[in-house]
């Protein structure tokens, strides 16, 4: 088949919906498929690029810096001090990339290339821009629904007024892009009933739940490298809790960085290592200092594989608060290498960390609780031999090989209902 994958976001950006689109046709290409990615540009100007080993290419369209959001590839800045003050940052240097009037460019590229199938991973300008060619050449359709609303509008303070109107708005454009395709998903159950309209029977498309899926033969608990140890400055004798993921406002590591403050008065030898970037990293690191956290708790910054898998191996627990995950491949990743889990029980976490089975799930932003499970693991060893055994057990349903042999079936489908 000749695929077409299209992402407003995309690798080497650092989240879940890049991840996945970038896995999902590395995979599609080695099995043999035409794969084109068509993705913003990272450095503006219009080129494609081709892998030498699968023939995949990726189409970087025309972009323009958006710079009220960091790019997350570069690192974000500390922001600047006037009279020792830090000042609230307003922009980014290095700002998102936006495609702005992509549909030119895609029309040409996609006359070229003749997909026989079209896979929507967002709802941005180059998916508005796929619509409107998908639908006037007849070409079939997949959509996948990635993100809650608050995945966008809690990024911006100024919304908070008009937070819930707004939420309710982003929900119903998105469910939009589901709607008119031939075939939709989501990454679980959970998430279609948190993004689906109340009103199911006015929706005609077929949403099914499908897991983003990792390469387990990339994620698998064995003992980390040496030399990634010496990097990181990583002393494995001690007891240790580890985050991994965007450092942003949705993510609630403020929540795991107070409830940490009571784990060191109980083993105080504990470490927490938060792994990535965002823009609330700034305001992260001022509430460690407050709190007298600065020897415990440390700021690895963007890690990508192959240290990342190491990074997770060093770990015996892994954490994480956020509320608005409609899977979390991180959390896969943690479970495929062995770890026991702490979450909270809110978005779509549920599904990945099974209470007391592999993990603990608290109540949204309940530190008391979190503090408890945090303590409760790294003092049992048994416990998290135990719960890390079952880790495994659920990051085994989420092999990668599954969910690409799925979207080729559905790819055929969508095909068929088009002939």
């Amino acid at each position: 088949m000749r695929i077409v994958i299209a992402s407003d976001i995309y690798y080497p950006m650092t989240n879940g919906v890049a991840v996945f689109a970038h896995n999902l046709a590395k995979g599609l290409s080695e099995r043999g498929h035409e794969v084109m990615v068509i993705a913003p540009s990272f450095n503006g100007k219009f080129h494609i690029d081709t892998d030498k080993e699968t023939g995949m290419k990726t189409v970087h369209l025309t972009s323009a810096r958006f710079h009220f959001y960091p790019d997350q590839i570069n690192k974000v800045p500390e922001g600047k001090k006037i009279f020792g003050r830090k000042m609230p940052r307003l922009v980014y240097k290095h700002g998102i990339w936006w495609s702005v009037n992509p549909y030119f460019e895609i029309k040409k590229v996609l006359n070229e290339f003749k997909p026989d199938v079209v896979h929507l991973q967002t709802a941005e300008t180059i998916a508005i821009a796929i619509m409107q060619y998908v639908h006037k050449y007849n070409i079939p359709i997949v959509s996948t629904g990635h993100a809650y609303p608050d995945n966008v509008t809690g990024q911006f303070k100024f919304l908070k007024p008009v937070k819930k109107p707004v939420d309710a708005a982003v929900r119903a454009y998105m469910a939009s892009f589901l709607k008119h395709s031939e075939y939709a998903t989501v990454p679980t159950e959970i998430a279609i009933n948190g993004l689906m309209p109340k009103h199911k029977k006015r929706f005609k498309v077929t949403v099914e739940a499908i897991s983003n899926g990792i390469d387990l033969s990339e994620f698998f608990p064995a003992k980390p490298s040496e030399k990634i140890c010496q990097k990181y400055k990583i002393d494995l004798s001690i007891p240790r809790i580890i985050y991994v993921g965007r450092v942003d406002p949705e993510k609630s590591i403020d929540v795991l960085i107070s409830a940490f403050l009571e784990v060191v008065k109980k083993i105080p030898n504990a470490e927490f290592l938060i792994v990535g970037d965002g823009i609330v990293k700034p305001d992260l690191e001022d509430q460690v200092k407050d709190l007298g956290l600065s020897s415990s708790v440390r700021f690895l910054g963007r890690i990508m594989p192959p240290e990342l898998q190491e990074i997770y191996r060093t770990g015996d627990v892994f954490a994480t608060a956020s509320e608005t995950e409609t899977q979390g491949i991180v959390l896969i990743e943690a479970a495929a290498t062995g770890l026991p889990l702490i979450a909270v029980d809110a978005g779509a976490v549920s599904e990945l960390c099974l209470n007391k089975k592999n993990g603990i799930l608290c109540k949204p932003g309940n530190v008391k609780a979190i503090t408890s499970a945090m303590i409760k693991l790294l003092s049992d060893k048994t416990l998290r031999k135990e719960y890390g055994k079952e880790s495994i057990e659920v990051a085994k349903k989420h092999d990668i090989s599954y969910t690409l042999k799925r979207f080729e079936d559905i790819y055929q489908m969508a095909i068929n209902f088009k002939k």
